[in-house]
């Protein structure tokens, strides 16, 4: 298929692409030139004045997933080159990125992986209708014909799909339900995750980058959030140049592709992810030499700005105030005919799904200790407090487990209100509704584990006499303490949410309907600023600042009208809770709690979650990472499978029965060992609604039957009877019971038959080699039983023989117990 893509993008078409790069990257150059000067001022002073923000309850810990992994195991991968089917190890890291190897023991031996996914920007499926939905998107207004089959075919009935728009697609399949949905929520975690836009840790380059994209954009005509915001900053401007880039691409090679359809939509793919690596690497060198340039002036620009910061504010302020005498009249206007009547509904469809998604990770966290607490009384064992507080502490980076609060947020729709604001899609809000969940639900975690270590300590020099008493009622009071600082801060994050979700859905709506009328007089504005300032005080920037202003006043209200209402769970904002644990903050800077060492326990378990096998990533120190998400596949269990074309069967590829957690033991008595070889049958019998009474008990019988080749049997049956029909159920039993022992003779028989023959043979090859071998051993019996050995019938059940006799004594059958 490689023709396919040179064909198509022949050396004229690449340099096309690359002087498209270059037309965006110098267009963004120079927003980026005028922000970075921007960020630097409103960082610096910050640091001069300092920030207000409210203090949150929770502490919250620096590295959480230091020495972890998120989760490994194998999966079935499509390989496009030869369009089989392969099996591979999949290890999941601490970064979320993806590492297919040839085998475990590939990766326990550090090679290198055949495959390193990201997946920033793609979207985890587990439909392959939904899937080719949106292929049949990639190429519309394209006629072919329509083949019988897709492009591709999976190999079960339960696929994995990364799909992304621009770059190449990969495809994954599992034997059974239950993987496919853990592995669907691992994949979707690495997505959110890759997804989450850039850090805040950068307080001057990530603002100088979002605001310089979101500004290049609507110089471009595009307001409002977009989906493409992810992953690093070079991969970001790839996005923003395959925008624009791809569409006219398809235009013109998607009509010169032939074959089916399915085949046109495959070698569109193709092509699209060649163009889409040419793209990245470009914009990868320029956005560094970007960078590079931008920091050979920040020494001097940090200078400035603390030598004349009270010059420039003063400066500022006064710019300000003549742009609102511009804006503020056509601003309140807009707000008030066309903002304000849908406030309150845009609110109402935020605030429903994101409060249940944190009601439900209230429970789940408050769920996980009422378990732990149990554990600790059940087992009774001090010691396995550490191994209850592994998968405790790794409850916010568990998406299985965190699955059920991140579905609330799926339900998030405002249909009604997309087209009236001019956006697209609700999933920027959903996903980072589903980032400050897990955020909120990791601080409260580590909160408890500082609180619970500090109680324990404390009891540690006491000696109590019922130790495991003290241990639950410590978690108890540990958790009653978590849960109301956690109530507080999860109204605090989700007012901030609120305000900012309404801000990211107003504010550019307001400004495409005030920019028309605005732009042409705001360069009269430049005039206003001094020469030495105006680096550091960009008009286009204090308009969009003033529009903010407009409308951040009916926000608050709408947002502090809602804290009333109870079913949201909102505390007021007269309610400030700001130093109300002093003592407790003293902990954030301690180290992470290890309980493993602390309560004496040797070798915790490599995995979180419980269950199946070791596949942590081995470090350069020796020790093996911790996984977050247990395995499905049992530790031991081959996949022979290098292909997949024919799929293995389910049956290969064991799941647990047990709960997780909870060990598989073998039997540790004689009883149970003769109960799994001589199983009890159960046999129940239909006893008529008439003769039934209130009153029902158990009726062990026992006697002897005899089948018909003579053979006299010891059995003993039971019988669950009412009091008025017991000889009618004994009897029933004996007949049934007899029914079943004529079956089995007639069984024997047959049997038999086949032994006469195999006894024949075995005599006559005996025979033959005592001639020809001149054995002198007189006491060589020729004419030896075969049934003096165990057999089996075709029931799989073991029987003895004596061998005293010839047909009457074939088979001794072992005592069988019949519930009826």
């Amino acid at each position: 298929m490689g023709d396919v893509v040179s064909a198509h993008l022949d050396e004229s078409r690449r340099d096309m692409i690359t002087a498209k790069v270059s037309d965006v990257m110098r267009e963004f150059s120079d927003v980026y030139k005028q922000q970075f000067p921007v960020s630097l001022f409103h960082c610096v002073r910050f640091d001069i004045e300092g920030g207000t923000g409210k203090q949150s309850q929770l502490l919250h810990r620096k590295d959480p997933l230091e020495g972890r992994n998120i989760f490994s195991g194998n999966l079935f991968q499509y390989l496009e080159e030869n369009r089989k089917w392969r099996n591979r190890f999949v290890n999941v890291s601490n970064n979320y990125d993806l590492h297919l190897y040839e085998s475990r023991t590939a990766h326990e031996r550090g090679l290198h992986p055949k495959v390193r996914v990201g997946c920033a920007g793609y979207r985890a499926l587990d439909s392959m209708d939904h899937y080719l939905d949106l292929v049949q998107q990639s190429l519309p207004d394209v006629k072919a014909k329509t083949g019988s089959h897709p492009f591709i075919k999976c190999a079960t009935p339960f696929p994995l799909i990364l799909w992304h728009p621009y770059a190449r697609h990969h495809y994954f399949c599992v034997m059974t339900e239950k993987e496919q949905k853990k592995w669907l929520a691992v994949l979707q975690d690495c997505v959110r995750h890759a997804n989450n836009g850039l850090p805040e840790v950068c307080s001057v380059m990530t603002p100088a980058f979002t605001d310089s994209v979101r500004l290049y954009r609507q110089n471009k005509g595009h307001y409002g959030p977009w989906d493409m915001m992810c992953g690093e900053p070079p991969q970001i401007l790839a996005n923003l140049v395959m925008e624009t880039l791809h569409p006219q691409l398809r235009d013109v090679i998607g009509r010169r592709l032939k074959g089916k359809l399915q085949q046109r939509q495959r070698h569109w793919m193709m092509i699209s992810d060649a163009v889409y690596r040419q793209v990245c690497s470009q914009t990868k060198g320029q956005y560094e030499a970007l960078l590079q340039s931008c920091e050979t002036q920040r020494a001097s620009l940090d200078s400035r700005l603390r030598t004349d910061m009270d010059q420039i504010i003063t400066s500022k302020e006064h710019v300000c105030t003549k742009i609102r005498g511009l804006v503020l009249p056509k601003a309140e206007e807009l707000v008030r005919t066309s903002v304000q009547p849908y406030l309150i509904s845009i609110l109402e469809a935020l605030m429903e799904p994101t409060s249940q998604g944190f009601s439900e990770l209230r429970d789940v966290f408050s769920g996980e200790l009422v378990d732990m607490s149990k554990n600790c009384i059940n087992q009774g064992d001090k010691d396995k407090l550490a191994h209850q507080m592994e998968r405790v502490s790794m409850l916010a980076f568990h998406p299985v487990k965190m699955q059920s609060c991140y579905e609330k947020m799926e339900d998030l729709n405002l249909e009604g209100l997309q087209d009236r604001f001019y956006w697209t899609s609700p999933s920027v809000f959903i996903s980072r509704a589903q980032i400050l969940m897990r955020q909120l639900a990791d601080d409260a975690v580590y909160t408890f584990e500082q609180l619970l270590s500090q109680s324990l300590e404390a009891q540690r020099g006491e000696e109590a006499e019922e130790e495991d008493d003290d241990v639950v009622k410590a978690i108890q009071r540990c958790q009653d303490r978590v849960l109301k600082k956690y109530d507080y801060d999860s109204s605090t994050v989700r007012k901030k949410f609120f305000r900012e979700a309404l801000q990211q859905i107003i504010i550019p709506f307001m400004l495409q309907e005030l920019t028309p009328s605005c732009s042409p007089e705001l360069p009269g504005f430049k005039e206003m600023i001094f020469e030495d300032f105006s680096q550091f005080l960009v008009v286009e920037n204090l308009f969009e600042e003033v529009v903010l202003q407009s409308v951040s006043k009916d926000i608050m209200m709408a947002v502090r009208d809602a804290a009333v209402q109870r079913k949201h769970n909102l505390y007021r904002d007269s309610i400030v809770l700001t130093n109300s644990d002093p003592n407790l903050h003293l902990l954030e800077e301690a180290p992470p709690v290890d309980w493993a060492a602390k309560f004496g326990v040797e070798g915790s378990p490599d995995e979180v979650g419980g269950g199946g096998g070791g596949g942590g990533e081995i470090t350069a120190c020796g020790k093996r990472r911790k996984q977050v998400v247990s395995m499905i596949q049992l530790d031991g269990v081959p996949l022979p499978y290098e292909s997949c074309m024919e799929v293995p069967g389910v049956e290969l590829i064991p799941e647990e029965e047990h709960q997780e957690g909870e060990e598989v033991k073998s039997p540790d008595s004689v009883d149970q060992i003769r109960g799994l070889i001589n199983p009890v049958m159960e046999v129940v019998l239909p006893v008529k609604e008439e003769e039934k009474e209130e009153e029902e008990g158990v009726t062990p019988v026992s006697g002897t039957l005899t089948t018909e080749d003579g053979v006299q049997e010891e059995v003993t049956y039971v019988s669950t009877v009412v009091s008025t029909t017991a000889a009618k159920d004994r009897a029933s039993a004996a007949a049934m019971m007899q029914q079943l022992i004529n079956r089995k003779s007639t069984l024997e028989k047959e049997f038999q038959d086949q032994e006469v023959i195999q006894k024949e043979e075995e005599a006559i090859r005996d025979a033959i080699q005592e001639i020809e071998l001149a054995v002198q051993d007189n006491d060589f019996d020729s004419e030896k039983d075969p049934r003096s050995d165990t057999t089996c019938d075709n029931s799989g059940l073991k029987s003895t023989s004596n061998g005293t006799n010839g047909a009457d004594n074939a088979i001794q059958p072992a005592d069988v117990t019949l519930l009826v």
